[in-house]
């Protein structure tokens, strides 16, 4: 990927000079190989179940279903929404939430996405929550990730849930008064240096994610678990294990899919302390997806090649 225009100083330029600017380039085929690669990754690290918060404002119609389809192919099971957001203006909201409705009405699994209170008007912010109430499902939304997003417990109020999924949370106080599931994302929330959400200060359900970079939990609980230290050293592995565990609330049919993995206990205590643990084995609705190192349904490395095809399409392009 060529390096942005300009060095980011701050979590604002980082979004401007990089994921904004990588949205914007995305079609379709890129968007396939891509959810396609982030599904086979995620078999390789033990992860069945994927939620995921999409955005491609040059390419929104049928974008659900290309990354849906992806998953589908590789046997991962996958929650996926649209982030609607008005720096494309209010008629790019729109199609984000036509979207969104039209993919959950054809019986896809889904949330109302919206990507900040921040880059989103309070008409896109009453939609959304209107439409998801009217879908019966939760909104999907980053909230006060970095400072610019500070307002979003007053920009939200009354509008949320117990069905909500509340990414990041690092600028929140701890009396926010915002329902619904904190995610906590410890890896990218390092990346862009934005803060620590310390999550045990909530009283909200917390569940633990990657914010797209990458899909090892395991590695997630344990990142999770050191940096909750950091700040508590009375801290346990237990509490961000319980923040894993709150995925199976999220997606509660992965909860019977079968991981064999490499090392055994599979417990808060040794896994924080045990690098290198892999699945051996996963069982999906009762068919095996992953065995002996691979993908069963299709070819990893074939998947790989044409992922880079479109990397070079999509570095082209910015």
């Amino acid at each position: 990927m060529p390096p942005p225009p300009k060095t980011a100083t701050n979590f604002h330029e980082i979004l401007e000079q990089i994921w904004w600017r990588l949205d914007t380039a995305l079609d379709l085929e890129m968007i396939r190989w891509s959810a396609m690669l982030g599904a086979v990754e995620a078999l390789e690290n033990g992860t069945t179940g994927i939620v995921d918060h999409h955005e491609s404002p040059n390419a929104i119609e049928g974008s659900l279903d290309v990354i849906a389809e992806a998953c589908a192919e590789v046997g991962v099971r996958i929650n996926t929404t649209y982030g609607i957001t008005d720096r494309h203006g209010p008629e790019g909201a729109k199609r984000g939430l036509a979207e969104n409705e039209r993919f959950i009405k054809a019986g896809g699994n889904g949330f109302v996405g919206v990507h900040a209170s921040f880059t989103c008007s309070d008409e896109s912010l009453e939609a959304a929550a209107g439409l998801a109430n009217d879908l019966g499902v939760g909104v999907h939304i980053h909230v006060a990730e970095g400072i610019d997003d500070i307002d979003a417990p007053k920009r939200l109020a009354g509008l949320t849930n117990d069905k909500w999924l509340l990414i990041h949370g690092v600028h929140l106080p701890d009396n926010h008064e915002l329902s619904g599931t904190i995610v906590h994302n410890p890896r990218s929330n390092l990346n862009n240096a934005v803060g620590y959400a310390n999550p045990a200060r909530f009283s909200n359900p917390v569940g633990l994610g990657t914010d797209g970079i990458g899909s090892n939990m395991i590695e997630a609980f344990r990142l999770a678990y050191v940096m909750q230290r950091s700040v508590d050293v009375t801290a346990s592995p237990d509490d961000a294990w319980s923040w894993l565990e709150a995925g199976w609330s999220i997606m509660p049919e992965a909860r019977h899919d079968t991981v064999t993995w490499n090392y055994d206990p599979m417990d808060p205590w040794h896994l924080a302390f045990t690098a290198g643990v892999m699945p051996s084995e996963i069982v999906v609705d009762d068919e095996v997806v992953f065995t002996n190192g691979k993908t069963t349904r299709v070819d990893a490395d074939e998947v790989r090649a044409k992922a880079r095809e479109q990397a070079a399409r999509l570095h082209a392009l910015l």
